[in-house]
């Protein structure tokens, strides 16, 4: 079977896999460790193996790279990326920050190396709030996703300016989503996470990360959720609380991008050691900080 030759070969070059909830189930199960972005960068920092195979968007991998420079970090597939990284560009704030240079620059996670290189501390949707409450007192830039950045300021009434920036699945949710299932399941609690707009957000009975949504629910006494989130996180939630039941928010909520990964895709990677991922070392060198101070802050 395909499982036992990724097994096999990942023993063989002492190699460790790590997928985001947001992977297909067939993923998920053959990898050491699932999690969120948080969770998994932690992980990519400590290892010993040397090899990882990331299965997951390139942002990832990348950081994966610059939190473990000595290790070999793959994408088994290379055209997975994420769409909003893309929105914002090392060029397009460092214009920014030319001129506005009193504003703290708070890095979603999701981004590229030479953008977290610009950037005074990175975030997560797990610790966003904690790492910004930091900084309450100062000006602040937040980017890319402008969805996290508003909640937050709307919250803790905050000098927080957002990058135009959003994520594909989350952005598109809408209030008549929550109304129509609420209605449909009136006993359901709605869990949203925070990259959804500001008006969905108010709707929710308890915002939180891809992470925070899965403990959430497993350490609720509550039987039944909306989960407003992509849909591969339907996997570890049914594992953990097979007598729970969960609906998805609304139609459609799959990520391209994260879906591309096959199990041959991550065979491939590990037989061929293919699609390295490759960061600069000056750059490298500055995102890291940012990075680290995540970790330190969190």
């Amino acid at each position: 079977m395909l499982k036992d030759d990724i097994l096999k070969l990942k023993k063989e070059k002492n190699a460790v896999i790590l997928a985001h909830y947001y992977q297909d189930s067939d993923i998920q199960d053959i990898a050491d460790y699932v999690g969120d972005s948080l969770e998994l960068s932690k992980i990519a920092a400590k290892t010993d193996a040397e090899i990882i195979v990331f299965c997951g968007v390139n942002f990832m991998a990348e950081t994966a790279k610059i939190l473990s420079p000595t290790k070999k970090v793959l994408l088994p597939v290379k055209e997975a990326k994420c769409p909003m990284a893309m929105m914002v560009t090392a060029e397009k704030l460092t214009e920014y920050k030319n001129n506005n240079p009193d504003r703290k620059v708070i890095c979603y996670v999701n981004s590229y190396a030479d953008v977290k290189a610009l950037s005074d501390v990175c975030v997560t949707s797990s610790n966003a709030e904690k790492i910004i409450m930091a900084y309450k007192d100062q000006k602040i830039l937040y980017i890319p996703d402008k969805n996290l950045g508003l909640y937050l300021k709307d919250k803790y009434h905050l000098d927080i300016e957002v990058w135009p920036g959003f994520c594909c699945i989350h952005n598109n949710l809408k209030p008549k989503d929550i109304i129509k299932m609420k209605e449909a399941h009136p006993n359901a609690l709605v869990l949203i996470h925070p990259e959804a707009p500001l008006e969905v957000l108010r709707l929710a009975d308890y915002i939180g990360s891809t992470k925070g949504i899965v403990e959430y629910a497993s350490n609720s006494t509550h039987h039944e959720f909306i989960i407003g989130t992509e849909e591969g996180i339907l996997h570890p939630l049914k594992k953990r609380n097979p007598d729970k039941i969960f609906h998805l928010l609304s139609q459609g909520l799959s990520c391209f991008d994260m879906k591309l990964t096959r199990l041959e895709d991550v065979y491939t990677a590990l037989r061929d050691e293919t699609y390295e991922i490759i960061v600069p070392e000056d750059i490298r060198t500055k995102a890291y900080e940012s990075l680290k101070r995540m970790l330190e802050m969190s």
